[in-house]
């Protein structure tokens, strides 16, 4: 999945570095990512610290022992266009695990920056905290921290057949009903209530597979298994989904790309590792 970078080390540790001039540099305009991409290897690189005319920046991670800044201002060649490619995250769903979380885990952390400029209490400017990783109000001295959005992925097991549906509008390729949980949720509560909702079943055995950050949506997802209980005829939500289907393990159809735990929950159902209780 994403996150499987190794042998590379992620560390989110917050501490409060100045960049250098070497140090690798991310900078967004309009949700697309300013790079280098070779879109015939597929290999996604970043600009560094030193092409960048300002020294606004904050830190936000570094892998192996190189620190990743995400910068306030675009490079100096930037609006000639000549060095740089712009591009959506999903037109990079090829390159590595380690680039393509390198950009998702930026992007995560600039939505929040972007989102938390002022105050949730009083509307005043914040400021960036020298200790954590954290926004301080300058005016009411409230705090905040980035946002995580939990959801759930669900695997809805039936004998030998597995639920595979297709969103209406977005994604195209096969995914699982997948859903963020409400206040006042567990995460079990969410996935029984996802799926009445989408595909109108009741489930039981519910039991939790494994999860993954998805920086893209600030999310954090939680994969389940569970079984269908009674009757397993499908209502869908026509306004959500296109395609709600109870398939055999040979007939899944997995993504083009091995990023998603609902890619790898469907590879493991097809491939026997998953069964009903």
């Amino acid at each position: 999945m994403i996150q499987d970078i190794k042998p590379s080390v992620f560390n989110n540790h917050f501490e409060n570095f100045k960049p250098e001039p070497e140090d690798i540099a991310l900078y967004f305009v309009n949700d697309k990512l300013v790079c280098f991409y070779d879109k015939n290897n597929h290999t996604l690189n970043f600009p560094r610290v030193k092409v960048f005319a300002s020294d606004k920046a904050v830190y936000l991670f570094s892998i192996n022992k190189q620190k990743f800044f995400l910068m306030a201002e675009p490079p100096q060649t930037f609006e000639g266009y000549s060095l740089y490619d712009m591009k959506e995250l999903r037109q990079l769903l090829l390159c590595s695990n380690k680039a393509l979380f390198t950009a998702y885990t930026a992007y995560h952390l600039c939505q929040w920056y972007a989102a938390n400029r002022f105050c949730g209490c009083c509307g005043k400017p914040t400021l960036h905290d020298s200790f954590e990783r954290a926004l301080v109000c300058s005016d009411c001295g409230a705090k905040s921290y980035p946002r995580i959005n939990p959801a759930v992925i669900i695997g809805i097991i039936n004998g030998d057949k597995i639920l595979i549906t297709k969103y209406k509008t977005g994604y195209v390729h096969n995914a699982l009903v997948a859903g963020f949980t409400e206040i006042g949720e567990s995460l079990e509560q969410t996935v029984e209530r996802e799926v009445m909702e989408e595909v109108g079943l009741k489930v039981k055995n519910i039991r939790y597979y494994k999860s993954q950050p998805w920086g893209v949506a600030q999310d954090l997802l939680a994969g389940f298994f569970c079984e269908v209980e009674g009757d397993d005829k499908i209502q869908m939500d026509e306004s959500e989904l296109k395609y709600a289907q109870w398939v055999s393990r040979s007939q899944i159809e997995l993504q083009p790309s091995d990023y998603s735990l609902t890619n790898e929950m469907m590879k493991m159902f097809r491939d026997g590792k998953i069964s009903a209780l």
